[in-house]
């Protein structure tokens, strides 16, 4: 039997050069306890469709900190042809931590990035 994580696309499918990986734009260190803003967007270099046909329904980011469960940031809900699959979050982080991005495709699936923060003193 599958379980669901079995099924997550990762940047290494096939898919992933095209427009289905979620992209994490953050920066690489941020300074401890100091809010910073950064964005995740569906699609490297060719845009997403936006179609009720096909269409990114929703995105969700985690923290996860190492010794404990990952921490739900949010998750984000686009109805197809009124919205950009782009969102922009302001956080403050104690630990270097991996911040994970999952998107939905209505027709290719579910798909992971991850981009790791240090964070300075």
């Amino acid at each position: 039997m599958k379980r669901f994580g079995d099924i997550i696309k990762t940047k290494e499918e096939e898919f992933a050069k095209e427009k289905h990986m979620p992209i994490i734009d953050v920066p690489d260190s941020v300074k401890k306890g100091e809010f910073f803003e950064f964005t995740v967007t569906v699609g490297k270099d060719v845009p997403h469709p936006n179609t009720i046909e096909h269409h990114i329904k929703w995105i969700q980011v985690f923290v996860d900190i190492e010794g404990r469960a990952p921490i739900h940031i949010g998750t984000f809900d686009f109805g197809p042809t009124f919205s950009e699959p782009k969102i922009t979050l302001k956080l403050k982080l104690e630990k270097t931590v991996n911040i994970f991005a999952l998107e939905y495709c209505n027709l290719h699936g579910v798909w992971e990035n991850v981009k790791k923060i240090e964070v300075e003193e």
